[in-house]
C-alpha cells in the first residue's frame, strides 16, 4: 500500500513553471527522499501533499485521499517540519510543546519528554534565546512526538551538528520500524545514502530519476585512479564505458560505466603502479543533475 500517490502533478505561478508532469508513490513504512538542489521543486511538492497549496494540474492524494479538498482529514495523521519553521519566541521549549500537544488533543507530553532528552533540549528556556541548531532540535521534535502516521520533512537536518543529525537518523529508523513513514526533502546526498531505502530525484520541476537507493548506485559511476611512471599517452586507446576526467603528472582520473569483467581486462594490460577503483556512488549520478541544471 502506499501513502502518498502523485500523478502528473504541475503547479504553476504565473508564467513560472515549478512542477511539471510529476509523478511518485511513497510505499506505506519507508524512508523516502526527496533529492534535489535548491529550487527544484522539492518544498512545493510537500506544501501541495499538506493542503498548504493547491496544485494546477495532476492529482495527489494522501492516505487514499485528495490533498486538497481532503487536506484537514489528513492534517489529523501526519505532521509537517517546513524548511524555515518559525516559532514563538516568546515561550518557552516546555510551553511550546505543551501548547502543540493540547492542540493535537493530547496524548503527546511523554513522547516530548523522551525526545528533549534525546536531543538535549534546554527546553525551560526561551525560544528567543535558542541558536539556529536548538531551534530546529525544537521544530523536529514538535513534529515527532504525536507518532503520526505520515512525517513530512523539509531539509531536516538543516542547523544540527553532526551528533544531533545522528540522534535524528536513529529516530526516523525507529518510525519506519514501527510501520510509519517518512518523507523528506534534501539536497544532501550523504544522509539520503544513509538513511533511505527509496529515493526520486528532481530536477528542474521533474521528477528525473526515482526508484531503490541500490538500484540508483548501480546506474550511476565507478571512479577509476590510476598511476604509471611515465604518465598516459593521449592516444591511450580507451574501452568503451570509459571517460577520462584529467591527466596529470602520471596520474589519471576517470569514470567507468558497465559491467566490471572488461574493465579489469583493459586495466591489466597497461602496467600500472597503482589503481584504485571507488564503489558506484549517488554522488556521481546526482552531480549530473546539478551540472545539467546549471548548463
Amino acid at each position: 500500500m502506499n501513502v502518498v500517490e502523485i500523478s502528473n502533478l504541475a503547479k504553476n505561478y504565473g508564467d513560472i513553471v515549478a512542477l511539471r508532469d510529476v509523478s511518485l508513490t511513497v510505499p506505506t513504512g519507508s524512508r523516502f527522499g526527496f533529492l534535489g538542489p535548491n529550487g527544484a521543486g522539492k518544498s512545493t511538492t510537500l506544501r501541495i501533499l499538506i493542503g498548504l497549496l493547491r496544485a494546477s494540474g495532476g492529482a495527489a492524494k494522501v492516505f487514499g485521499m485528495d490533498a486538497w479538498t481532503d487536506s484537514t482529514k489528513i492534517r489529523q495523521r501526519l505532521a509537517y517540519l517546513s524548511g524555515d519553521a518559525r516559532l514563538y519566541d516568546g515561550m518557552t521549549g516546555t510551553g511550546l510543546l505543551r501548547f502543540i500537544d493540547r492542540a493535537r488533543g493530547g496524548g503527546g507530553w511523554s513522547e516530548a519528554k523522551r525526545l528533549c532528552e534525546r536531543f538535549e533540549l534546554a527546553a525551560a528556556r526561551k525560544i528567543r534565546g535558542y541558536s539556529k541548531g536548538m531551534r530546529q532540535k525544537l521544530a523536529i521534535i514538535q513534529a515527532l512526538m504525536h507518532k503520526p502516521d505520515l512525517l513530512i520533512l523539509d531539509e531536516p537536518t538543516s542547523g544540527l551538528d553532526p551528533l544531533m543529525q545522528h540522534a535524528l537518523y536513529e529516530e526516523l529508523r525507529g518510525v519506519t520500524a514501527e510501520g510509519r513513514t517518512v518523507l523528506f526533502s534534501s539536497h544532501t546526498l550523504s544522509e539520503v545514502e544513509q538513511l533511505c531505502d527509496r529515493v526520486a530525484i528532481v530536477r528542474g520541476g521533474r521528477i528525473v530519476e526515482a526508484g531503490t537507493t541500490e538500484s540508483l548506485r548501480h546506474r550511476a559511476l565507478r571512479r577509476i585512479v590510476m598511476k604509471r611512471r611515465g604518465g598516459f599517452p593521449e592516444t591511450l586507446a580507451l574501452p568503451e564505458g570509459m571517460s577520462v576526467r584529467s591527466r596529470q603528472d602520471g596520474t589519471l582520473t576517470g569514470t567507468w560505466s558497465g559491467a566490471v569483467d572488461p574493465l579489469v581486462g583493459w586495466l591489466a594490460g597497461l602496467k600500472l603502479d597503482d589503481v584504485s577503483i571507488s564503489q558506484p556512488s549517488l554522488e556521481d549520478l546526482f552531480a549530473t543533475y546539478y551540472r545539467e541544471q546549471e548548463d
